[in-house]
């Protein structure tokens, strides 16, 4: 029975990553447009691992469609509004250590102190995370780092493009950078490896059914617009993850 669950677990983990690309800072972004696509065509993408990747993007999109989107609307009609943005809030607030660590590594110390204070006020003003007074109230906005880009930051190249299952898009070195953000929880340390996968994919789980029930109609409206939607995915994370890595 602990194994059903956990595979269940691990079969939502997709929508966080993969239709479409999320960015950090928490807002989804569209498709390409036309003048967007022919600029892309004048610097094509390496995409060496395109056989592969675009099994495991309609393998992701399968998982969307008929698992995490079906779970996220019965969650959206059950529970209001404002309760699952403070949920949201909540798993935001729990990933301070990677966030903390990477601006560290990259010497962005005005960076990690923002991660520091965000923490230290959203767990006690803000009620464990719930609530966001670190920015509402004091303007203090996340670092949004990881070791993805620290690597990068360092001049370590991107790599080809990779799709993984379940998680979505990345790329060679920004999947490198995933593990190493794993072992930057403390959990890790004080646990068996399984039950800190299940903790992981639970609270993965449980923060992207929350944050396709806030974003709905975005998500159906991408489905609905884009022609090469793995392009157009591919396309977005590409050019976030270029744009993070150069604030």
């Amino acid at each position: 029975m602990r194994a059903k669950s956990f595979s269940l677990l691990v079969l939502v983990l997709s929508v966080a990553w993969t239709i479409p690309a999320i960015g950090a800072d928490n807002t989804i972004h569209e498709p390409a447009t036309t003048a967007d696509s022919q600029a892309s065509s004048d610097q094509p993408t390496p995409d060496p691992l395109a056989p592969f990747n675009e099994k495991a993007f309609e393998f992701n999109r399968g998982v969307d469609t008929y698992v995490t989107r079906p779970i996220a609307k019965g969650f959206a009609k059950v529970v209001p509004e404002e309760p699952r943005r403070c949920i949201d809030r909540f798993f935001t607030n729990v990933r301070v250590i990677p966030r903390f660590a990477n601006s560290l590594f990259q010497l962005k110390f005005e960076g990690a102190g923002r991660e520091a204070s965000r923490f230290l006020i959203n767990s006690t003003l803000g009620v464990a995370g719930l609530f966001d007074p670190a920015e509402n109230w004091f303007h203090i906005k996340p670092s949004n780092e990881d070791f993805g880009l620290t690597l990068g930051h360092y001049g370590v190249a991107q790599g080809p493009y990779l799709m993984i299952p379940l998680l979505g898009p990345s790329t060679i070195r920004d999947a490198v950078g995933r593990v190493a953000d794993g072992f930057m929880d403390p959990t890790a340390y004080f646990l068996a490896w399984w039950q800190v996968m299940a903790i992981d994919a639970g609270t993965r789980a449980a923060s992207a059914i929350t944050y396709e029930s806030l974003n709905l109609q975005l998500f159906s409206d991408v489905d609905l617009y884009s022609v090469d939607l793995y392009g157009a995915v591919q396309d977005a994370y590409l050019q976030r993850r270029a744009q993070q890595l150069k604030q």
